[in-house]
């Protein structure tokens, strides 16, 4: 039985990347084989030469939601933050309020100039609240006047630009949380590397604040992942069946695209389809990749369900002495750091 200390390794904590580099591709790359432990140190640029024509390059193409609102309790003066979670139905959204013991149910917020109120509905777990919202207008519109990008709980820096905690592809508004991973790509590597004979494919998972969720159980078997929305289009598909047919590989740029892929060709024998709907996926040691054939990734957090993610892709002992390796060589870690590519 694997349990969650298996997971966890000392970071010392200057290595917690907390503004991003000033270029993107600049960030650090180190390149794991898998089969042998063997590691390179390079830079994010390099990528390239680890890309073969006829490979595709999957990305997540979601983006992150000015997710953060600050409001005011009409009968009492009170402050409330409100963080959005996911839409569920219509206006009605799962949140995170603080402090979500003054928001019981019936609790209304105004934001802004009172162009958006809510009400809550229902109380979850951990703060988390039901809200419905008033409006008039776009929701998304209104949202982008009067949100706040969220970053991480471990960024205590404030972000000159917000763009930075944006991939340059990002299109669909929809994440809590940056899929970062994507962070390091720029226009112009991408372009080298579509020149290269490499496609490039996009899909959509709307990243939700469980991502960063530690995992409370001792047995790992016991965590409950949270829920997130994907789509895979037929476009998508039909490339990334072309590319394995001619021998190509499917190479994931993070842990969603990874998530992604892997519920759907669960969902399919094996097989790729355009599909959409919730994933709730926990690829842990033990689990058989179907689709994914290489990936680019982050460092994680200490016993998050992403290390044990890419630990049942490499290994455990191969991914955390690899996790060692990056630390003894001053890494950057986590959302804002330095990439992987394990092959």
């Amino acid at each position: 039985m694997l349990t969650t200390e298996d997971f966890d390794y000392d970071l010392p904590e200057e290595l917690i990347a907390q503004t991003p580099i000033a270029k993107r591709d600049e960030s650090r790359l180190l390149v794991l084989d898998h089969r042998t432990g063997e590691m390179q140190d390079q830079h994010f640029y390099q990528i390239i030469d680890q890309l073969n024509p006829g490979d595709a390059v999957v990305m997540n193409d979601s983006k992150v939601m000015p997710a953060r609102l600050y409001g005011i309790k009409p009968e009492t003066g009170g402050h409330e933050e409100v963080l959005l979670l996911r839409n569920t139905e219509g206006d009605d959204w799962e949140t995170l309020m603080k402090p979500a013991r003054r928001a019981p149910i019936g609790t209304k917020v105004v934001f802004g100039d009172g162009e958006l109120t809510a009400t809550v509905t229902g109380e979850l777990e951990h703060g988390g609240r039901m809200i419905h919202f008033d409006y008039d207008g776009i929701f998304l519109e209104i949202l982008e006047k009067l949100g706040e990008t969220p970053l991480p709980p471990y960024i205590k820096e404030k972000l000159d630009d917000p763009d930075r905690y944006q991939t340059v592809y990002a299109k669909a508004l929809g994440s809590a949380a940056a899929p970062t991973a994507g962070l390091h790509w720029t226009k112009e590597l991408l372009q080298k590397v579509q020149d290269k004979g490499v496609k490039l494919v996009y899909l959509t998972l709307h990243v939700g604040l469980g991502t960063f969720r530690p995992v409370s159980e001792d047995n790992i078997e016991d965590h409950q992942m949270h829920s997130e929305f994907y789509q895979f289009s037929p476009e998508a598909a039909a490339t990334l069946n072309e590319v394995k047919a001619n021998g190509g590989r499917i190479i994931a740029t993070g842990t969603t695209s990874i998530r992604t892929l892997e519920t759907v060709a669960t969902k399919f024998d094996g097989q790729l389809k355009a599909d959409s709907g919730w994933t709730d996926i926990f690829i842990k040691p033990g689990y058989q990749w179907k689709a994914v054939d290489a990936f680019i990734t982050n460092f994680h957090l200490p016993k998050s369900t992403l290390v044990m993610l890419v630990a049942s892709f490499t290994g455990r002992e191969t991914i955390l002495n690899a996790y060692q390796h990056a630390i003894n060589e001053r890494y950057r870690f986590f959302s804002f750091g330095d990439a992987m590519f394990i092959k």
